[in-house]
């Protein structure tokens, strides 16, 4: 027996209605609504498995309003998974709370409208969904009103999420116009109305991935519950990302937007790195890390590497979940700890044998894989190297002079994994994704370019990353320190705007 509905396409109505019981009950231990939300969220878990059970038997089905796919399919999967577990993790994380039933209302109405975003088929679906899931944050940041950071931060929160809504609807208009059709898979004809769509579609995209200058809302949702900034920042915050790569074509009709997500994209990546190395908090670390990986996943939409993107967004969301509902562990772990022990200092020539060993060994993989699998784009190739300057870091540490023999051989081992590991996860991706995405394009002049300007940034980066220890000490370097560490006071000038826009109304 086949269906013609996808099975994932129920998941969201068991959400609501599971959510319309919870705020029926909106008060302390509301019993049953804890259990019965877990096994809810379970359902639309199974739901997703069995979606991409019914894909790969009957294969992709396109409805009128949503459609299952291997994109579709992989994302619904994957809101399931992590909505189970941030439900699970909430039944005790909450219990006892005023508002306990209220809270596993807002959290499963959310998932429900995560869940239709990345299953949506018509435009209309798709900008309805997207302001739906802004929706459910800005009510769930506000869950301790009596808070002035979680107040602020559900303010910034819903000024950037809604302009990128804005910027949807103008691409959603102008696609309609290239397309004639309201389906998202429709073929466009090239014209203004086309770049217009891609453009919109992309500055849509970056905000709604925290990119620079706008990212302060991310890192202060630690002010809601753990079990909210486990969400957005393992789940929603990966919609940007989801979008360009559901609009793939679309987006990658157009050089510029495509520039715009390699520059904005890599420079995210590089300022959110840095500044997460100065946080002391752990939560704070985490929030800036994803700040940084939305750059890197942007970096990735504007090479053309759609597979490898969605891939990112497979893994950062399983990684920041579990590092988000996990930290209390990880500060009961350092609080345990008595005393690190030594560091291993690299000097100059040894961050150089290290960036030329840990070249030699991307050289050395990529040559295995070609051979393996056949060539790679040269976007892929670049990202690879970008990559390949954090195992550079590894490979320092293991080659400072003071180093033991067991950390040299770690670094090693775990160089020559992570090598491997991105040349074989780039070809199980391919081989999953690759053929229901638009190929990655030609390299013209500005391609190489950009690809020269991004491959030398991280570079940089690196290096300095690396000679780190020997100017730690400096003055200037303890001055730069806290600038970073306050993020380049961006997100103050931001609440200045705030504020500012408040007075004026």
């Amino acid at each position: 027996m086949t269906f013609s509905i996808p099975l994932p396409a129920l998941a969201p109505l068991i959400l609501l209605a599971t959510s319309g019981m919870a705020a029926l009950r909106p008060g302390c231990r509301p019993r049953p609504i804890p259990p019965l939300s877990e096994a809810a969220a379970f359902a639309a878990l199974a739901l997703g498995l069995g979606g991409v059970v019914q894909l790969i038997v009957a294969g992709p089905i396109s409805g009128t309003l949503v459609r299952l796919d291997a994109v579709s399919a992989t994302m619904a999967l994957l809101v399931g998974f992590v909505g189970w577990i941030v439900m699970r993790y909430s039944r005790r994380y909450l219990d006892g709370e005023s508002r306990e039933g209220l809270f596993h209302s807002r959290m499963l109405a959310t998932l429900a409208a995560v869940l239709v975003l990345v299953q949506a088929a018509h435009l209309a679906v798709l900008v309805a969904a997207f302001v739906a899931v802004g929706l459910g944050p800005r009510a769930l940041l506000l869950f301790y009103p009596d808070r002035p950071e979680a107040r602020r931060a559900a303010a910034k929160f819903s000024l950037v999420w809604h302009a990128g809504d804005l910027a949807l609807i103008v691409a959603a208009v102008a696609f309609w116009r290239a397309s004639g059709s309201a389906d998202l898979t429709a073929a466009a004809m090239p014209g203004w109305a086309l770049q217009i769509a891609a453009i919109g579609l992309v500055v849509a995209a970056l905000l709604k991935t925290a990119a620079f200058p706008l990212h302060g809302w991310l890192t202060e949702v630690m002010e809601a519950p753990t079990p909210v900034s486990a969400l957005l920042h393992a789940g929603i915050i990966n919609s940007g990302g989801y979008l360009l790569i559901r609009m793939a074509d679309a987006v990658q009709s157009s050089a510029g937007a495509m520039a715009a997500l390699v520059l904005i994209g890599g420079f995210t990546a590089l300022f959110g790195a840095v500044v997460m190395l100065t946080q002391s908090a752990i939560k704070t670390a985490l929030a800036w890390s994803t700040v940084a990986q939305m750059g890197f996943m942007l970096m990735q939409c504007g090479l053309g590497l759609w597979a490898l993107a969605l891939l990112h967004i497979l893994a950062h969301s399983l990684y920041k979940a579990y590092a988000f509902l996990g930290s209390g562990g990880a500060v009961r772990a350092v609080l345990a700890t008595r005393r690190p022990g030594p560091v291993a200092v690299p000097d100059l020539a040894a961050v150089g044998r290290s960036f030329l060993l840990a070249l030699g060994l991307y050289a050395a993989m990529a040559a295995l894989f070609t051979l393996i699998a056949g060539p790679k784009s040269p976007q892929a190739l670049a990202l690879g190297a970008m990559l390949v300057f954090g195992v550079a870091y590894l490979v320092a540490q293991g080659l400072a002079g003071a180093a033991p023999a067991a950390l040299t051989r770690r670094t090693v081992t775990a160089s020559v994994a992570a090598a491997f590991g991105y040349f074989g996860f780039q070809v199980a991706a391919q081989a999953l994704w690759g053929p229901h995405l638009p190929p990655t394009p030609q390299v013209g002049a500005l391609e190489w370019a950009l690809i020269v300007l991004a491959v030398g940034s991280f570079g940089l980066v690196a290096f300095a990353q690396a000679l780190f220890p020997l100017w730690a000490h400096h003055p200037a370097s303890a001055g730069w320190r806290v600038h970073l560490a306050n993020g380049l006071y961006l997100n103050t000038l931001f609440d200045r705007l705030i504020g500012g826009l408040r007075t004026a109304r």
